[in-house]
């Protein structure tokens, strides 16, 4: 097989090949260390490449799931592969490890996919663009002056560059669903409790964030979400798994749907031209599908939600660092932390139990005005960002003088759509039917009820067979870069 060739196929493609014994595991495996071989110097999106691991893995035998013999990459944040360093973006935490396999790791194992490596991340996450003092620029495969988005900006590039067709991806405030409009790819943040992250945290940023994966095709989401969704030993809060399988309901035709336009973000920040044309347009094909698309939006306190985002992720940051400085016997200081991350340490150690558990009472009332808005409509229609895929070094989170309010306002003035779902754990999906006048992927988001992800994931295919995405090609990419 020609990388051209392995970069065309998806997941579940390349897993049906390998089932059929029309090209091994071996053989995928040494295509995508190739392809990183080639494509990383000018990404920078792979940290890491696990050649004897992975190895290792095929000569014990890869189990006989959905993606048998794909493979995979990793982000270096939250989820852990035994032994393997996850720096989180941060020279406070460069080689930390952890003995045994995270629960989510040790599921993508099962279903067949193969770790070959790793990928980049801002420090602690905390960022739109995946840029660090550690790892450097993560660049757009698009445009490589542009950020590819974060804060799963190393996965995202990795895939839309052909790379692997999958990898993995978490997201708090967004990082799921902006990478994946900033690189053209399928973006799905699962409902809350859909996904195990044991056995060494609990519930992410109390809960706002999730772990899962950024694919190519939204069949690789919906398998990808029967494969590794579900509780894990211990887990005291969980979504309730669904009677049919995901990939079932994805292939069964959305019913009528009332959609709800959302152009203005709650903040009601200016929003970029292009974003605007494309949103129209993708809620005129809505239309066209047969559902109803009326402009509103929830009536949601923007202020107290940004309140609410501020505690939660600047309590939980400074908590994640002492944790994780603990590990590897240093000490945080202005020295091993970027400047923004610095202020939101210095920030979370202010806030009270109470301020806290009122943040949290906040997104509970947020989610029960959401609740009550999706019982009136199905589904929200917005984009992801506000404005196009940015370029490097407008997010900075390395600047003097930042406090921890600046740059939580800064992250959500480039995406004010994303946050609201995570403060309301339902779930949200990114799609690529937006394109700018220069050919930038603009993703539109598209968000259900808690526990409706068999509704996105329909409308999601109905959408991508009436605007296929799949024959648009970022310059850099695997064909451009195996002719060179």
């Amino acid at each position: 097989m020609r990388l051209d060739e392995y970069a065309s196929y998806d997941g579940l493609g390349l897993s049906a090949l390998v089932k059929d014994k029309e090209v091994k595991a071996s053989e995928l495996r040494e295509l995508a260390l190739e392809a990183i071989t080639l494509l990383n110097p000018e990404l920078n999106a792979v940290v890491q490449t696990l050649h004897q691991d992975s190895q290792e893995e095929i000569n014990k035998g890869l189990p006989n799931g959905l993606f048998h013999g794909v493979p995979f990459l990793i982000k270096e944040l939250v989820l852990h592969k035994a032994n393997v360093p996850v720096n989180m973006g941060s020279q406070l935490t460069e080689g930390l490890t952890f003995p045994v396999d995270s629960e989510l790791m040790k599921r993508y194992k099962e279903a067949g996919l193969l770790t070959v490596g790793t990928t980049t991340t801002p420090e602690f996450g905390y960022n739109a663009t995946t840029e660090s003092v550690f790892y450097g620029a993560t660049r757009n495969p698009w445009d490589s002056s542009l950020s590819p988005g974060g804060s799963s900006g190393g996965s995202a590039a990795s895939i839309a560059a052909g790379v692997v067709p999958v990898a993995h991806a978490n997201d708090g405030g967004g990082s799921i669903r902006i990478p994946a409009s900033c690189n053209g790819l399928v973006g799905l943040k699962p409902t809350r409790g859909r996904i195990p992250a044991g056995p060494y945290n609990s519930e992410p940023l109390n809960g706002i964030a999730i772990e899962f994966a950024l694919t190519k095709t939204v069949r690789d989401t919906a398998a990808l979400l029967d494969a590794v969704s579900g509780p894990d030993i211990g887990c005291y809060g969980w979504a309730e798994p669904p009677v049919e399988s995901f990939s079932s309901q994805m292939k069964k035709a959305p019913r009528k749907l009332k959609i709800a336009l959302m152009r203005d973000p709650l903040s009601h920040i200016p929003v970029d031209e292009d974003c605007l044309n494309e949103l129209d347009k993708t809620a005129k094909l809505c239309e066209e599908l047969g559902h109803e698309v009326i402009e509103v939006s929830p009536a949601v306190d923007a202020e107290a939600l940004s309140l609410s985002t501020l505690r939660i992720w600047t309590t939980n940051i400074r908590h994640m660092i002492n944790g994780a400085a603990s590990m590897v016997n240093r000490i945080p200081s202005q020295e091993n932390l970027e400047s923004g991350i610095w202020a939101c340490y210095e920030f979370g150690g202010k806030i009270s139990g109470e301020e806290l558990l009122q943040a949290i009472d906040i997104n509970a009332m947020i989610s029960r005005v959401i609740g009550e808005f999706f019982t009136k409509y199905d589904v929200i229609l917005s984009p992801v960002t506000a404005q196009k895929p940015l370029p490097l070094g407008t997010l900075n989170c390395n600047k003097e003088g930042l406090t921890a309010e600046d740059w939580t306002n800064q992250i959500f003035t480039y995406a004010p759509y994303t946050n609201l779902y995570n403060a309301t754990e339902t779930p949200a999906i990114s799609l690529p039917l937006g394109w700018s006048k220069e050919g930038l992927p603009i993703g539109m988001q598209f968000a259900s009820a808690f526990s409706n992800e068999g509704l996105l994931l329909s409308l999601a295919v109905q959408l991508e067979e009436a605007a296929p995405w799949s024959s648009k090609q970022p310059k850099i990419n695997i064909k451009s870069m195996s002719s060179t």
